[in-house]
């Protein structure tokens, strides 16, 4: 859909012993590492699938990162962390061992472990002071600051919910259950509830929660283990089951392992961190957001936990994989994972090693060499949990302390500093083109799902005939957002005008992240103008927002996918649905595989305007080739012409009179043939009739047209074309479908 300055019309993980053992552990509060059944070991596929499209990923060197040497503190060690005296002492010891990063829990059982306006307004009681009153995770923090350790909250439990806990009982609708109606599965801190990752309101509570850690304390980062997750068996509570259905079409199926289910509820999981991954960074960019799971294969097929998609979308600072083995050939196995491998290579991994329980145990000679094997891969360390490093152990502990000396000699601080973001691996990526929006009717249309400021997804209208994203107040969510005060106006060729403040807020198209906020045009405002009174301001239909990707913009806001991470920002391929009822695909990232075959036809290059990042083109293509029987036009190579998804109807607007013949401006009949190329580059031929959106063309005379041909091909070409969009050389090219 193009604007006016287009000047056209528009219509408009190892065995069941090591499992046991974990879930054997007195204490309650043991639950963290907690060791998980491998499945059988399947050959790792190194790709994955992100919506509907396996992505290619970007074979990056390896690159000289932080070594990680930390210890969890868990709830087991809250008798000694309450104590001002101990957390001084053991910071101090840690330092003087060289560890330099610390996770105290924060979210465990229901209860947060430090004081929170946010469970203290809902009336939830906290049970958490040290023994002089004090808040142990600031206490923690600064005594940590002080030695250089950095200190990253564990956010423990995640999405899981003792079912007797006061945030369960205060709000049942927040939990989601099995098919069977059970809302509990068993874990190793017994029977557990699951708050629903796809409600609203829960994804609101774990986002405050988060936000006000990191701002009340300025901590180094925030870390999430297995449990922001939810088992495969859950999912069928009524909010669930009613938004799969309202997006698909059909509800949910029966088996909680149907392929699309699963891949839908990981995906829904995976934008929630995306989500929150950006509000942090927000709050403070250079913080690590740190995940600590299980393998990924059965993370995500127990679990529904994608974590390698985390990764490699680029919104993962820092891995510490969980490796509770006691066989080192086991856990050589694991950490010679495919995943790992991958990982490294792109930001600080380590591996989670079990230093014992307080029912068992782990001796020296187990924690050693698996130690020294992941140290001899690159890889860092992470503890589960401080007291077992040397209190609870079958050795002394200066015979403790001695060997983990002798594991880290050198000292190896760390610094937030550093922690800068980092692009996706991704080079290609393909989302779905729904043919529905999220608001109103329309005949045909190409629509992308975004999230606006956090908001729930939206199908917006993908428009290749203009710039920048226009939406409706309603679609944005509750993220910060930089106002600029600046009312804008965007005309559109039906004589729609679109009012309302440019922004700049956080936009995720499908679970990719923009790389910075976005300027977006909130629409406060429609109407038309006196010429074309008509407009679609006036049909009755609500607006159902625009995502415009050309790259000839005349002003702000831009073409959003210009600041899409990585190799992903260079262009795209529309892919279209041949006119069924089924989705299309947004190719966004070229590479030389998937421009093969197509022709390519120049565009010209525009002046820089302040404000829009990269190069401008003009994409209208010159030398366009144009025929209509009836009229005077034969094979006339004079022409314009736009390929433009926003367009309903095909367009050729004459500049004279004389071009049309005897034709006159309206809609074509089926004698008018219609054929229009550009030589050897692409051949369209239309036979023009009734049915809009298909083979509906018009015809227009504009003498103040500075075009001699104009010509736009309206969205059925897409039926007949593949059409890239290639931003760094400017070009355009056209692959037959044929």
């Amino acid at each position: 859909m193009t604007s006016q300055f287009w000047e056209k019309s528009r219509e408009i993980n190892t065995d069941i012993t090591n499992l046991l053992s974990k879930s054997v552990v007195s204490s309650w509060w043991f639950l963290k590492k907690r060791l998980l059944p491998l499945l059988c070991l399947i050959s790792f596929v190194a790709v994955l699938q992100l919506n509907t499209f396996t992505p290619v990923v970007a074979q990056l060197p390896p690159q000289p990162r932080q070594e990680i040497r930390g210890v969890w503190l868990s709830g087991n060690d809250f008798s000694v962390f309450r104590n001002r005296s101990k957390v001084l002492a053991a910071m101090s010891q840690l330092r003087q061992l060289n560890f330099n990063t610390v996770y105290p829990v924060v979210w465990n059982d229901g209860y947060t472990h430090y004081p929170s306006a946010i469970m203290q307004k809902m009336g939830i009681p906290f049970f958490f002071k040290g023994t002089d009153g004090q808040d142990v995770i600031a206490d923690i923090i600064s005594q940590a600051r002080r030695e250089g350790l950095l200190v990253i909250p564990w956010f423990e439990f995640g999405f899981m919910v003792p079912l007797t806990s006061e945030l369960a009982s205060q709000h049942p609708e927040w939990l989601t259950q099995k098919l069977d109606g059970t809302q509990t599965s068993i874990s190793a801190a017994g029977e557990v509830a699951w708050l629903n990752p796809f409600h609203p309101e829960v994804q609101k509570f774990i986002t405050d929660l988060v936000m006000e850690i990191i701002t009340q304390y300025n901590a180094d980062g925030i870390q999430f283990d297995d449990h922001t997750s939810l088992p495969v068996d859950f999912g069928y509570d009524k909010y669930t089951i009613n938004l799969y259905t309202q997006e698909t079409g059909n509800p949910p199926p029966p088996n909680p392992q149907a392929k699309a289910w699963k891949r839908w509820r990981a995906d829904k999981i995976t934008a929630f961190m995306v989500n929150l991954y950006q509000s942090v960074k927000a709050r403070k960019p250079n913080a690590i957001f740190s995940v600590s799971p299980v393998d990924s294969e059965y993370a995500y097929k127990v679990q529904l936990q994608d974590w390698l998609n985390w990764v490699r979308l680029g919104i993962v600072d820092e891995l510490v994989m969980q490796v509770y083995r006691n066989d080192l050939a086991s856990f050589i196995s694991q950490i010679n994972r495919p995943e790992i491998l991958e990982t490294q290579k792109i930001i600080p991994t380590g591996i989670g090693i079990l230093a014992g329980l307080r029912n068992r145990p782990v001796s020296l000679s187990q924690i050693q060499p698996q130690v020294q094997a992941a140290q001899q891969r690159g890889l860092g360390i992470g503890f589960f949990y401080y007291e077992s490093l040397w209190d609870i152990a079958p050795e002394s502990a200066e015979q403790r302390q001695s060997a983990f000396a002798a594991l880290f000699p050198n000292s190896a601080l760390r610094d937030i500093s550093q922690n800068i973001p980092h692009q996706t691996t991704l080079d290609t990526i393909s989302l779905p083109l729904y043919t529905k929006p999220s608001l109103g009717q329309r005949i045909r249309g190409y629509f992308l799902e975004l999230a606006i400021a956090n908001g729930q997804p939206k199908r917006i209208l993908l428009d290749t005939g203009s710039a920048g994203i226009r939406v409706p107040k309603e679609f944005l969510g509750n993220a910060p957002i930089q106002r600029t005060g600046q009312n804008i106006k965007e005309v559109l060729s039906d004589g729609t005008i679109l009012e309302g403040e440019l922004v700049y807020t956080n936009v995720r198209f499908g679970l990719l992240p923009a790389t910075e906020p976005l300027p977006v045009q909130i629409v406060t405002s429609r109407q038309c103008t006196a010429q074309k009174p008509k407009c679609s301001a006036n049909n009755g239909v609500p607006f159902a927002g625009i995502i415009g990707v050309n790259y000839f913009e005349k002003s702000l806001p831009y073409n959003p996918l210009r600041k899409l991470p990585g190799n992903l920002s260079n262009g795209f391929i529309v892919i279209g649905n041949g006119g069924s009822n089924n989705n299309g695909s947004l190719i966004l990232g070229l590479t030389a595989e998937n421009q093969a075959g197509f022709k390519m036809a120049s565009w010209s290059q525009q002046p820089e305007i302040n404000g829009v990042p990269g190069n401008r083109w003009d994409s209208r293509l010159g030398k366009v080739c144009l025929t209509i029987a009836g009229s005077s036009a034969k094979n006339n190579c004079n022409g314009t012409a736009i390929a433009d998804t926003g367009t309903i109807n095909g367009l050729t607007e004459f500049k004279s009179a004389s071009t049309a013949g005897k034709l006159k401006p309206g809609v074509l009949g089926s004698a008018n043939a219609v054929k229009v190329g550009i030589n050897g580059i692409f051949d369209y031929s239309l036979k023009p009739g009734t049915r809009d959106g298909f083979n509906r063309w018009n015809l227009s005379i504009s003498p103040q047209s500075e075009l001699p041909i104009f010509v736009n091909t309206g969205i059925a070409f897409f039926d007949k074309y593949d059409i890239l969009f290639d931003q760094i050389n400017g070009k355009q090219g056209f692959r037959s479908r044929r």
